[in-house]
């Protein structure tokens, strides 16, 4: 039997649930006390001789029955919600759990996006669908009392209408089912919007480098314009069911009262019987209306459940897939894959591993090196055979997993501080000398993905997390490729080397360096997916192998495997001290401190809020359209026009006298009666769809806005807004505009010109009632701006509290194999339970601020009953049945206007937050114009691909300190200039340079003459290629993260693809050029997808060339076929190298030496070994001097 998850819902829950549904019995039971009131207090008024007390009696037992039914009605309520949130935080705790344990086949079944969706917006599902859940039983039992009652008053005539309402019920079913398929396919389409733009944001950088974004801009557009459609005709299906449900109570009372006139001429209909009847088919509109919404609520929480469902069935990790096993280390026969269709993965290995020993296994890019430490950590599925692992594990994965948390926790990751020891692992890991550049020191706050550290810095942060996790087993996933190679050396020889820190545990290292292999214990060699050779570094020098092959075309002789001086290697790294600003984020304890102070202000200014407010209303207004604007309100006026008219026509029928017992021209009353009902309807579907089409223009509008400045947003603005800030722009705010402001509105107009309507119904039959109108009018306003200025603070707070929820949970899904190989996924657990804790503490006095809400407006409703009965009783000389019947009925219906009108008001004042956050996010600074029209470059420019930098400067953000200083150089076309330098001292600021990414401070950069700051950034950045450190693949075709513009053709894809030597793997594919790769490119390893970059600069063939860090990651072979493609292809083009292998460079004309900032030397690397200075210190370290 499949484990339901429903079931495990209803045990939970359930219990505490069913006291709430008990109070709603007794209030509902309540409900029909006040129409058999208003029927005695008819009476009373059409007879004289009535004594005055009993008048007065019936008017307060009204009272005291709403009053009862008030409070009843609330604690019912209290009830609900607080099962509500109790099941958020319930599905939340479950799913976060499940992402913990989840395999990796698994997890690529529903991208990140999908899985955080599964907890925002399904989850909340849940909780909107258990405020109703109670309806499912109250809403028959309120109809059927509704209807006894009526048949007592109006006898048989009385099914004519219920017949009418059942017909009803399967229109609004059908609107309903409709509705929902529509839903679905809009969260398809919501879910691929929001899944591009959370790869969008975290690729930009690439995007900019490109200069790409218009083609995604499209992508998304595109998606969009499909989500529009599709809002579109739910608009319209809305209108129909607008149209019935506000006709259907008119409709049922027309054709009751019509089949009781007409069946027999003795049927008279009185003031009696027509207003108890009408109090009584107003009960039955609520239920009648609810019952299609809570069912289509219930198939909406439907297709959650099944989601949900679907992710806590994934398959798990198997908690034997490793056994913890005394002795060493091994694999036995044990053949690993990842995903069965992985062609690419160990297909069967046999290694034992010696405790204590330094393993290094080596290979080309994409032989499973990778998937091999996966093994050992369990993250593999596994075919057959065994894997025993014993002891505990640290991990340091290829590419570093940063917390959001300060550098010091990310480095003790839970473990208690040791001071001596912590200090001497920074001092290991070559962390101290970042460290008194950061502003905080070790107390820095690191943003999401580690964005302000580079690329080094995180490789040895997680680095020294391993270190001081003091584990049994270190496996390290090529953990110096991020660093410049004295680095390197440094962190080996006081790490991972024999001599390091890690002396004597057991260490496997992955490497693509070649220079440590000779202390390694064991060099196993992996061959697509096999052990191709494996002993010491001696024995497979003799075997005359691969191995001893590929050595010697990277070394090149063998005096450099003698253990070198270690001491050039310190001295040159005090020297070079680490210069990177990084990018101070505001911590969440500012962020709340912000909120109080916040609080506080609002709390002083209501007038400026109210300000602030109706300038967003007003923007609001114009993104729907000023015509559509007045024409909604014009409708709506109309509309209340004709229901007052249906209603006093009515009341004037009721008075009209009895001759014979029989009522004259019964026909001519019924005609206007009817067509004053059926001209409100009209009004009310035109209103509503009117509505509806300017609300689809507004969210087309704001989202459009958003988007261009978000594409047009400098990169500063990317590295200090955690991502998942803007992407809570693009799917909670957009979709608030698209689904929930237009309905709002909607409401809130109707309750609106409903109460207004009662009160002009009420005072023109009772003129004494505007005594008592004034204070009332004053408490309600009083209440509701109490109400709403608080409400809108818990709701600020509530969305504060909730994205760290998101925000702590995605990062959790990324670094979910690090957390289990540390084995912290318990103390995991234990944050993401407090983050929603902290959620529900604003949750919580939410809901208690909605009851606190709900009794004063209702005993403001409850006032208006009241005094609209004891002034009918007073008045009574002067009155006749109608007016009364006419006036207290419409009372009766107010509480229920006035209640909703405050929810409604503050909800959309709420939500309107939503315009005012998209619109401060579409109106951030942007950078300089793409295309600047005046002055384009020449079509060939440039042609000679020369670079001049004239004493430039340049810093990351105002008010920082200058990356750069006066920089002058000149580089003359075709050279190829090698930029080397310690960790920070400039060298990647001075590529973003190039690309104008960062502008200049002052001084200017000149390519062929042109002043690139003349220019439009696209023309700029089209012209010139790099390949970028990390490289990005977005989900998508290889075709379209190869050109998405569609600018080539096959054939030159696939010339680019066979001179990056990917053809061969491309060509193995059964798509070819159309394979999809996954998100980030994850099905790719990361050499395959540097080459994919590279592929991507061979298409552009432009005349500069930028590789930034691009072999850092890529074994030598790999590497020796990009420097030679590089050679080959880009011969007569100028490129700048950032290089940490100076192998790469020792060919080049000219290698420029950074430090600080500041131009440190600049030679041919000959030259520059001859003088001896810095370059001649690194060049010794690794080797080649």
């Amino acid at each position: 039997r499949e484990p339901s998850f429903l079931r495990a819902l209803l045990t939970t829950f359930g219990p505490y649930f069913l006291i709430g549904s008990f109070y709603k019995l007794i209030q509902d039971l309540l409900s029909f006390v006040n129409p058999q009131l208003l029927s005695i207090l008819i009476q009373f008024v059409s007879n004289r001789s009535a004594p005055a007390w009993w008048g007065f009696l019936v008017a307060g037992l009204m009272f005291g029955c709403s009053i009862i039914q008030t409070l009843i009605l609330h604690q019912h309520f209290q009830y609900v919600f607080v099962t509500g949130i109790r099941l958020r935080a319930g599905i939340t705790g479950v799913i976060y759990r499940k992402a913990l344990v989840i395999t990796n086949s698994a997890k690529r079944s529903s991208t990140l996006g999908e899985i955080v969706n599964l907890m925002s917006v399904d989850a909340q599902r849940f909780t909107d669908l258990v405020n109703f859940l109670n309806m499912l039983w109250s809403a028959p039992m309120q109809i059927i009392l509704a209807i006894y009652f009526l048949w007592q008053n109006l006898g048989p005539s009385v099914l004519a209408g219920v017949a009418l309402m059942i017909l009803l019920i399967p229109l609004n079913g059908a609107i309903a089912m409709k509705t929902r398929a529509f839903q679905v396919e809009q969260m398809g389409y919501k879910d691929s919007r929001i899944k591009l733009m959370s790869e969008i944001l975290s690729g930009i950088k690439v995007l900019k480098l490109y200069a790409w974004e218009l083609s995604f801009s499209q992508m998304i557009e595109k998606i969009r314009q499909g989500e529009l459609q599709v809002l579109r005709k739910m608009a319209f299906l809305n209108a129909v069911s607008t149209f019935t449900w506000f006709s259907a109570p008119f409709l049922v009372s027309l054709i009751t009262f019509a089949v009781y006139v007409s069946v027999d001429d003795k049927n008279i209909l009185d003031a009696q019987k027509a207003f108890v009847s009408l109090s009584l088919f107003n009960i039955l509109k609520f239920p009648l209306n609810a019952l299609p919404q809570v069912i289509s609520i219930l198939t909406q929480t439907s297709v959650s459940l099944k989601r949900i469902q679907h992710f806590l069935n994934h398959e798990e990790l198997d908690p034997q897939r490793l056994e913890m096993r005394i002795g060493f280390f091994s694999a036995h026969a044990s053949q690993l894959t990842l995903d069965s269709w992985f062609s690419l993965l160990p297909t069967s290995l046999n290694l034992q591993v010696p405790k204590g020993s330094l393993v290094a296994i080596v290979g080309p890019v994409g032989c499973g090196k990778t998937s091999l430490i996966s093994a050992l950590l369990g993250e593999m599925e596994k075919l057959e055979g065994k894997v025993a692992v014993k002891g505990s594990v640290a991990y340091v994965p290829q590419q570093a997993w940063i917390q959001n948390a300060t550098l010091q926790d990310n480095v003790l990751f839970g473990q208690p501080m040791d001071q001596k020891r912590y200090q001497g692992i920074l001092e290991a890991c070559a962390l101290l000398t970042d460290l008194d550049v950061l502003p905080g020191g070790d107390q820095t706050e690191i943003g999401e993905k580690g964005i302000n550290l580079s690329g080094g810095q995180r490789q040895r942060v997680s680095l020294a997390r391993a270190v001081y996790s003091d584990a049994d087993i270190f496996l390290l996933d090529d953990p110096l490729s991020a660093v410049d190679s004295h680095v390197a050396k440094h962190i080996f020889d006081h790490v991972i080397g024999p001599g390091g820190v890690l002396g004597g545990k057991t260490r496997i290292l992955v490497t693509h360096g070649v220079s440590f292999l000779s202390q390694a214990d064991l060099i196993i060699v992996l061959g697509d997916g096999r052990v191709s050779e494996a002993g010491s570094f001696s024995a497979l020098l003799q075997q005359e192998g691969a191995f001893a092959e590929f050595l010697r075309n990277y070394v090149p002789d063998d005096d450099n495997f003698q253990e070198e001086d270690s001491a050039t290697g310190i001295s040159l790294y005090t020297n070079a001290i680490c210069l990177r600003i990084p990018l101070s984020l505001v911590s969440y304890g500012l962020l709340s401190h912000l909120l109080l102070t916040a609080t506080l202000e609002s709390a002083v200014t209501p007038f400026l809020a109210l300000q602030v407010k109706l300038s967003v209303f007003w923007a609001y207004a114009k993104a729907v359209g000023l015509c559509i604007s007045v024409t909604v309100c014009f409708l709506y006026t109309c509309q209340s026009a004709a229901a007052i008219g249906a209603n006093i026509w009515l009341s004037d029928w009721t008075n009209e006298p009895v001759i014979n017992g029989t009522q004259s021209n019964t026909s001519l009353r019924l005609g206007v009666y009817a067509a004053l009902g059926i001209l409100q309807g009209i009004f009310v579907m035109m209103s509503s769809f009117t509505l509806a089409i300017g609300g689809i223009q507004a969210a087309r509008t704001l989202h459009n806005n958003l988007l261009a400045n978000k594409m047009h947003s400098p990169q500063f603005f990317y590295d200090t807004t955690p991502s998942g800030r803007i992407l809570n722009r693009f799917s909670k705010d957009i979709y608030v505009i698209d689904e929930v402001i237009p309905p709002t509105i909607l409401m809130l107009l109707g309750t609106f010109f409903n109460s207004a309507s009662t009160l002009v119904v009420i005072m023109s039959s009772t003129p004494l009632f505007v005594v008592v109108i004034l204070p009332l009018a004053g408490l309600y306003i009083f209440v509701q701006r109490f109400y709403a200025a608080t409400s809108r603070q818990l709701k600020r707070l509530e969305s504060v509290s909730r994205s760290p929820i998101y925000s702590h949970f995605s990062e959790t899904v990324t670094g979910a194999s690090v957390i289990r190989a540390y084995r912290r996924s318990q103390d995991f657990m234990a944050i993401s339970d407090a983050k929603v804790d902290a959620n529900q503490k604003s949750c919580y006095p939410n809901i208690i601020s909605n009851r606190w809400l709900g009794i004063r407006v209702e005993f403001v409703g409850n006032c208006v009953v009241f005094f609209a009965a004891l002034f009918a009783v007073i008045g009574r000389q002067s009155l006749n049945p109608g007016l009364v019947g006419l006036s207290v009925s419409y009372a009766l219906q107010v509480t229920l206007s006035l209640n909703w009108m405050v929810r409604m008001a503050s909800d959309l004042e709420n939500n309107i937050v939503a315009v005012e956050r998209v619109r401060e996010y579409s109106e951030t600074k942007t950078e300089a114009p793409w295309v600047i029209e005046g002055s384009r470059p020449p079509p060939d420019w440039p042609h000679q691909g020369e670079v001049e930098f004239v004493n430039y400067s340049v810093r990351y953000r105002e008010g920082l300190e200058l990356v750069l200083k006066n920089l002058s150089l000149r580089v003359k076309g075709g050279e190829k200039v090698g930029i080397v330098g310690r960790t920070g001292a400039g060298k990647s600021s001075m590529t973003l340079c190039l690309f104008r990414i960062l502008e200049a401070a002052q001084g200017e950069i000149l390519i062929d003459g042109v002043n690139i700051a003349s220019i439009g950034l696209h023309d700029l950045r089209s012209m010139l290629t790099i390949i970028p450190q990390d490289p990005v693949l977005f989900s998508g075709t290889l075709r379209m993260n190869l050109d998405p513009f569609g600018k080539y053709s096959d054939e030159e894809m696939w010339q680019a693809l066979e001179l990056s030597s990917l053809h061969k793997f491309v060509g193995s594919q059964p798509q070819g050029l159309d394979f999809e790769c996954s998100e980030g490119g994850e099905n790719l390893s990361v050499g395959q997808r540097q080459l994919v970059c590279l592929a991507r600069a061979l298409l552009r063939k432009s005349r500069i060339l930028v590789l930034d860090e691009a072999t850092a990651a890529i074994d030598l072979e790999t590497d020796g076929l990009i420097q030679a493609t590089i050679r080959s292809q880009f011969e007569g083009c100028t490129v700048l190298t950032i290089a940490h292998r100076l192998n790469t460079i020792m060919d080049y004309t000219r290698v420029l030496v950074l430090d600080k900032g500041t131009i440190a030397e600049f030679d041919s690397p000959t030259n520059l070994i001859m003088a001896r200075g810095i370059f001649y210190g690194m060049a010794k370290d690794a080797g080649l001097a």
